[in-house]
C-alpha cells in the first residue's frame, strides 16, 4: 500500500463514522449537513497530521539511510586504508629485520677478524719473548752467541739477529695499534648497533600501537554500522506492520 492508498484508507474510515441513530433523528438536513461539514474539516485535519507525519518520518528515513551509507563508505575506506598499512608495516618491518642481521653477521665478520688478528699477536708475542730471553741469555757470553749465530742457519752475524728483534719489536707495536684501532672500530660497531636496535624497537612499538588504535577504530565503527542496520531493521519492521494493520482495517 503507498502513501495515497494509505491517506484514502483513513479518509474513508473517518467518513464510515456515524453519530447516535437517536440523535440524527431529531436533527434537520442543515444541521446535519453542518455536522458533515464539521467531520470532513476534522478528517481533512486529522489527515494533513497524519500526511506530515508520515512525510516526516520519510525523510528521517531517507536521511538516516544517507548517513549510513555514508558510515559504510568510510568503513569501507577505513579498512582499505588499515591494510594498506599493515603492508607497510610487514615491508619496514622485514627491512629492519634483514638491515639488523646483515649487521650482526658484520659484526661476527669483525669478531672473527679480531679473533685472527689477537692469534697473530699472540704468536708474534711468543716470538718476541723467545727472542728477548735469547738475548738476555746470550748477552753474557758474546762468542757463544756468535757461535749461537754461526749455528743457525737463518742469520749470519748478529746485527741480524738484532735487527730481527727489533723489526718484531715493531711490528708488534704496529699489531699492538692495529688491534686498538680495531678494538675501537668494534666497539663503535657496537654502539651503532645498539642504537639502531633501540630506534627499531621503538618504531616496531609504536606500529603496534597504531596497530591497537586502528583495531579500536574498527571495531568501533563495525558497532556503529550493527547498531545503524539494526535500528533500519527495525524501521522497516515498524512500517511493515503498520502498513498491514492498516490494510487489515480497510478490510
Amino acid at each position: 500500500m503507498d502513501i495515497k492508498d494509505y491517506f484514502r484508507t483513513l479518509f474513508e474510515n473517518k467518513l464510515l463514522v456515524k453519530m447516535p441513530e437517536k440523535e440524527e433523528d431529531h436533527l434537520t438536513p442543515a444541521t446535519k449537513l453542518l455536522e458533515k461539514r464539521r467531520e470532513m474539516g476534522e478528517v481533512e485535519t486529522a489527515l494533513a497530521a497524519e500526511k506530515e507525519e508520515f512525510q516526516m518520518k520519510m525523510e528521517s528515513l531517507a536521511q538516516r539511510r544517507i548517513e549510513l551509507e555514508k558510515k559504510e563508505m568510510q568503513l569501507k575506506e577505513s579498512v582499505i586504508k588499515f591494510d594498506k598499512f599493515l603492508k607497510e608495516n610487514d615491508a619496514k618491518l622485514s627491512r629492519a629485520v634483514k638491515k639488523a642481521e646483515d649487521e650482526r653477521d658484520l659484526q661476527k665478520a669483525k669478531q672473527k677478524e679480531i679473533e685472527r688478528l689477537q692469534s697473530e699477536i699472540e704468536s708474534l708475542t711468543t716470538l718476541k719473548e723467545k727472542l728477548q730471553r735469547k738475548v738476555q741469555k746470550n748477552s753474557k757470553f758474546n762468542r757463544y752467541l756468535e757461535q749461537s749465530v754461526e749455528a743457525l742457519d737463518e742469520f749470519q752475524e748478529i746485527r741480524e739477529v738484532i735487527d730481527r728483534y727489533e723489526t718484531l719489536t715493531t711490528n708488534y707495536k704496529d699489531l699492538l695499534e692495529i688491534e686498538k684501532e680495531n678494538q675501537e672500530r668494534i666497539n663503535d660497531s657496537r654502539k651503532e648497533l645498539n642504537t639502531y636496535l633501540e630506534r627499531k624497537n621503538y618504531e616496531i612499538l609504536t606500529m603496534n600501537n597504531e596497530l591497537a588504535e586502528l583495531q579500536t577504530k574498527l571495531d568501533s565503527c563495525q558497532n556503529e554500522s550493527h547498531k545503524a542496520e539494526n535500528e533500519w531493521n527495525h524501521i522497516q519492521t515498524t512500517a511493515a506492520g503498520k502498513t498491514l494493520l492498516i490494510g487489515e482495517t480497510r478490510m
